[in-house]
């Protein structure tokens, strides 16, 4: 039996989003609504899986423990709501990497890893760069954040993440 899934970006859809990155507790802020958006869907019978670029890591602004300590208290805060997180550590100033998006890769090893139904599967984002990969792979997405209106990519536009799992839950 195949397994349907939200993807979700994490900065800008989970968290307030920075210029200067989010990779402390201290800055770790919940936009509103994620936790009953996290509850409706989990109730709706929907894994969860953080698809993320933490390009921070390959520029040395933080590392690897930073993001740990931050999904382990978005964890800790939503009762376990999330069933896998997947991040890349890349940028493209220092390297190349499949896993960061727009490339698919991350995507590709959790439909593998949880049998995911493509088609009954949605990602949520913030970006194109979040959106492009779905498209490509057949998933359906939603664009986060009501400046994104231009997103090339997304199936469906929504005010933050709470709002498209309402879209969701009625489509």
């Amino acid at each position: 039996m195949k397994n349907k899934c939200i993807f979700l970006d994490r900065d800008g859809v989970i968290n307030v989003d920075k210029v200067d990155y989010v990779y402390s507790i201290a800055e770790f802020k919940l936009i509103p609504g994620v936790l009953e958006a996290f509850q409706l869907l989990r109730d709706a019978g929907y894994l969860l899986i953080v698809i993320t670029n933490q390009s921070g890591i390959a520029k040395g602004i933080y590392g690897h423990e930073d993001v740990k300590i931050c999904h382990d208290y978005l964890q800790e805060i939503s009762n376990h709501a999330i069933d896998e997180f997947y991040y890349s550590p890349y940028h493209e100033s220092s390297s190349h990497s499949l896993t960061r998006k727009p490339g698919s890769l991350m995507f590709e090893r959790a439909i593998a890893k949880y049998q995911i139904d493509i088609e009954n599967s949605w990602m949520i984002g913030d970006k194109d760069r979040d959106t492009k990969p779905a498209k490509n792979l057949g998933i359906k997405s939603i664009a986060v954040d009501d400046k994104n209106k231009e997103n090339k990519y997304a199936t469906k536009f929504a005010e933050n993440l709470l709002e498209a799992a309402r879209i969701i839950l009625k489509d």
